[in-house]
């Protein structure tokens, strides 16, 4: 069992679960981590629900006026969009402190199984996306609302676990990149009797992005929606002509409220996981694309075929852009 790490080294990220069932519990554990680090110069965010910022202010007294709160339903909208906000957070303050003190308590409710998966690789990957931050990070997870499962896999997607102030190794912690069997989830196909509009692409991009379109169009997203959906697709088939092989495909469908979009290479090396997760160098000449595409959409899965990628895009009908 590796020795859990302090919050000293402000070199290094400190990623903890906080797994409670009391508010007392809460309290136990984020209100010495904000003290200690108002006392040491850090720069502390709390994000989570309104209960339980109301607690901590309360808690913290005056001092709660030296910490930022932010209300966890405004920050995890998507999980592209929430790694590219923490990252902002942490480059803007990392010069004036010496470790980033975090708070941040995903909003689970309401999620369906796809959502909720991808929020659980969301946990893992910020062990490889900060690892090189001064980032200290308490998830915290309230098993008196939380599913079972949810619960479980932050074991899994956590170092180390918070009691009572103080961190213990989690046995069940796995890196996001200890394989692609650990954290893959093949994407389940089309719904049974749902229409899937499909072609098969070579070198013309115009082609692709005529079609990807004409059928988000014909599904009802809306045009700033379908502009961005187009720019992702394009993106994608790009990359799966310069780097992939074999046969490409893309299939579009309706799923509920999600438009639905699978872009396929049979051939080739299958890029991460998690690639797009992590911020590309801005002096780097390419490997933005898959970054700017997890801001624009809603989910996006990356999956190996052996040989080959299918890259899954999805944007909600009713999301505003």
């Amino acid at each position: 069992m590796n020795t859990p790490r302090g919050g000293d080294a402000s070199g290094t990220l400190v990623h903890h679960a906080l797994i409670y069932d009391t508010d007392e519990q809460f309290l136990a554990s984020t209100l010495p981590f904000c003290l200690k680090g108002l006392g040491k110069g850090d720069a502390v965010l709390a994000v989570t629900n309104p209960a339980n910022i109301a607690l901590l202010r309360e808690a913290l007294g005056e001092a709660a006026e030296r910490v930022e709160f932010v209300e966890a339903a405004d920050w995890y909208r998507t999980p592209g969009l929430t790694l590219a906000a923490y990252h902002r957070y942490v480059e803007e303050r990392a010069g004036d402190h010496a470790r980033i003190r975090i708070i941040g308590e995903p909003v689970w409710d309401g999620l369906d199984e796809t959502e909720t998966g991808q929020w659980t690789r969301y946990e893992a990957v910020i062990n490889r996306a900060f690892a090189d931050s001064p980032a200290w990070i308490v998830c915290p997870y309230d098993t008196r609302v939380l599913p079972i499962a949810v619960v479980a896999d932050a074991r899994r997607t956590h170092p180390d676990l918070m009691y009572d102030g103080s961190a213990l190794p989690s046995p069940n912690y796995l890196p996001p990149d200890a394989g692609q069997s650990v954290w893959e989830r093949y994407p389940k196909p089309p719904p049974p009797g749902v229409r899937t509009s499909r072609m098969d692409f070579g070198s013309d991009l115009s082609a692709v992005r005529g079609f990807t379109a004409a059928r988000a169009i014909e599904f009802g997203l809306a045009p700033e929606s379908v502009d961005r959906l187009v720019f992702a697709v394009n993106e994608v088939a790009s990359n799966a002509i310069r780097h992939g092989g074999g046969e490409r495909s893309l299939a579009l469908w309706l799923d509920g409220r999600r438009v639905v979009c699978d872009v396929t290479d049979t051939g080739g090396a299958s890029p991460a996981w998690y690639s797009g997760c992590l911020p590309p160098n801005p002096g780097q000449a390419a490997g933005h694309g898959m970054w700017v595409i997890r801001q624009l959409c809603d989910l996006v899965e990356v999956h190996s075929l052996d040989p080959g990628t299918l890259v899954r895009i999805q944007l909600d009908l009713r999301k505003a852009p």
